[in-house]
């Protein structure tokens, strides 16, 4: 690639360049460098647009990572009725990813695909340093897109045998049984509690209401609170949250808007409830999974650095293979 053009990569590149399990180092390189002060990520901010019932939100970060040094921001959306008034995604998303040095802008990326990965692969990042080393479990709850995703993920950290996908759409449970049960890997459908009794449950629901008890979760469950992305959004139990071994990717995001941030708000949870960021976890300065442990539970709002470190990940990808189209962006 010339050095000054700028790299676009659509959704299909921006899949095909992203290996699930590259992927997931590194996210885990992201989190450990935000908790070691090697990089920068400003607040999430947001446009609220209620007159379309959406919201747009911007995500700039900075990563001096492990061998890489990398700059980006993504531009995204909310907007729930774009499926079925406009035929488009809920979610989409841009990224724009930079050369730290001369801020020249090296790829112009979808976002769309890269949220939706990078989302699971943080999810893995937590199941293997939070859930039991032996689990061959994982439920989920709640069958869309983001279902999927955590099914690849982490069934790169874990050995995964058996799942069970609890949703209202039994379409949408269909499908997806249909798609990964085969004579490896056992998919079947089942109530909030039979899949929230696996070894690992993923939580991916918009709700703003609990759907999932103290008794819904076995003994030694890991679960992976991944729906709530917004103020009002709360898919497990205040007791749960209570009585488990907390873990959040970031404390401002997630008492904002994570799944924490109902029970936040009204002074049910405080930071002696918190036991630490991920990053913390990541980098050894605090102890992931013991066997003391019972319930654990990461509360993800996703991270700018993150899509940084996703975005680096493809966009190095693509050179080495040729991807995407070449533009002269800023004619210098």
């Amino acid at each position: 690639m010339d050095d000054r053009s700028t790299l676009m990569l659509t959704s299909a590149e921006v899949d095909a360049e992203m290996p699930m399990a590259e992927l997931i180092a590194a996210i885990e390189e992201a989190f450990g460098a935000y908790a070691r002060e090697e990089a920068q990520m400003p607040p999430k901010s947001y446009i609220d647009l209620p007159q379309y019932n959406g919201d747009f939100r911007s995500m700039p970060a900075y990563l001096n990572a492990d061998g890489w040094d990398a700059a980006g921001i993504k531009w995204v959306n909310v907007h729930p009725d774009n499926p079925d008034d406009h035929d488009l995604p809920t979610v989409m998303g841009t990224v724009i990813y930079s050369d730290p040095e001369t801020a020249y802008p090296l790829a112009i990326m979808d976002g769309t695909v890269l949220t939706m990965k990078r989302t699971g692969a943080a999810a893995a990042v937590a199941t293997d340093h939070l859930a039991v080393e032996d689990a061959s479990s994982l439920g989920l709850v709640g069958a869309g897109i983001q279902a999927h995703t955590q099914l690849e993920a982490i069934s790169q950290v874990r050995d995964i045998e058996e799942v069970v996908v609890s949703d209202i759409d039994a379409d949408a449970v269909a499908a997806f049984i249909e798609e990964y049960d085969d004579e490896d890997l056992h998919v079947r459908e089942g109530s909030v509690g039979e899949a929230g009794h696996c070894d690992v449950l993923s939580t991916v629901t918009p709700v703003e209401s609990p759907i999932v008890s103290p008794e819904d979760l076995g003994e030694h469950t890991h679960v992976n609170a991944m729906g709530a992305d917004a103020e009002g959004k709360h898919e497990l139990a205040d007791d749960i949250l209570r009585e488990a071994k907390l873990v959040i990717d970031n404390y401002e995001q997630c008492t904002h808007s994570g799944e924490i941030n109902v029970p936040w708000s009204e002074g049910v949870l405080t930071d002696a409830d918190l036991y630490g960021e991920i990053g913390d976890i990541v980098t050894g300065a605090v102890e992931g999974r013991t066997d003391d442990d019972g319930v654990t539970v990461f509360d993800s709002t996703g991270l700018a650095i993150q899509d940084v470190a996703a975005a680096h990940v493809v966009y190095e990808h693509a050179q080495e293979r040729d991807i995407g189209t070449e533009f002269d962006l800023m004619g210098v």
